[in-house]
C-alpha cells in the first residue's frame, strides 16, 4: 500500500495529539502535587483540591479534543 493512496481523516491525528498532550498534562500535575505534598503535609487538603481541579480541567480538553474530531468534516 503506497502511502499516498492512503485516505482518512486528520482528525483523528488532532484527536490523539490531544490524548497524548492531556495524558503529559496529568502525568506533570499529579507528580509535582505529590512532590508539593511531600515537602509540606499539612498543606494536603487546598493542594489537593488544586489537583483535582487541575485534572479535570486537563480532561476536559482531551474530551474537548474528542469532540471536535468527530465534529469537525
Amino acid at each position: 500500500m503506497d502511502i499516498a493512496t492512503i485516505s482518512g481523516s486528520i482528525n483523528t491525528v488532532g484527536y490523539g495529539i490531544s490524548v497524548v498532550g492531556s495524558g503529559i498534562g496529568v502525568g506533570i500535575l499529579f507528580g509535582l502535587g505529590m512532590q508539593a505534598i511531600a515537602r509540606q503535609p499539612e498543606a494536603r487538603g487546598p493542594l489537593q483540591i488544586n489537583i483535582y481541579l487541575g485534572m479535570a480541567m486537563v480532561e476536559a480538553l482531551a474530551i474537548l479534543g474528542f469532540v471536535l474530531a468527530f465534529a469537525i468534516r
